[in-house]
């Protein structure tokens, strides 16, 4: 055997083991991507349903959000109403109520001095007022201005 018999046998068996470690790094490969393929599909089987259910919860919170706003603008609207019938009714009862007020002191006043009471011993003793409050009440004449 000569040397370049001894290189030939030499490249023969590299080349052979080169290919099998290729055909090895394939056969790897295939698998690999057979594992690959295999998660995809059991992930695509997963995530379709799930996504339609994600569909179905996103229309379902939109027809809430919907339903939301229209009970908002309703109470918006009920606030309103209510808000002008107040004061609606504030003004319509504000002056007879004023008057009504009025009158009942007036009369009150009235009957006081009917009675012979005087109003400045009431005031002093029912309201806490101080002794020149009531004395200024008691110079009164009779038309109820200072006299």
């Amino acid at each position: 055997m000569s040397a370049g018999d001894l290189a030939a046998v030499v490249v023969s068996v590299v080349m052979v083991l080169a290919i099998v470690m290729l055909a090895l790094l394939v056969q790897s490969m295939l698998r690999a991507l057979r594992e690959a393929r295999a998660a995809l599909a059991e992930l695509r089987a997963e995530a379709v349903p799930l996504l339609g259910e994600l569909h179905h919860t996103v229309v379902r919170a939109g027809a809430e959000v919907d339903r939301v706003d229209d009970l908002l603008d309703t109470a918006e609207a009920i606030s309103a109403t209510v808000d002008s019938a107040s004061r609606l009714g504030y003004l319509a009862f504000r002056a007879p109520v004023i008057r009504a007020v009025a009158f009942g002191r007036g009369v009150g006043r009235g009957a006081r001095r009917l009675t012979g009471r005087s109003g400045a011993a009431e005031l002093t003793a029912g309201s806490g007022r101080s002794g020149s409050s009531a004395r200024g009440l008691s110079r009164r004449s009779s038309s109820g201005r200072a006299a």
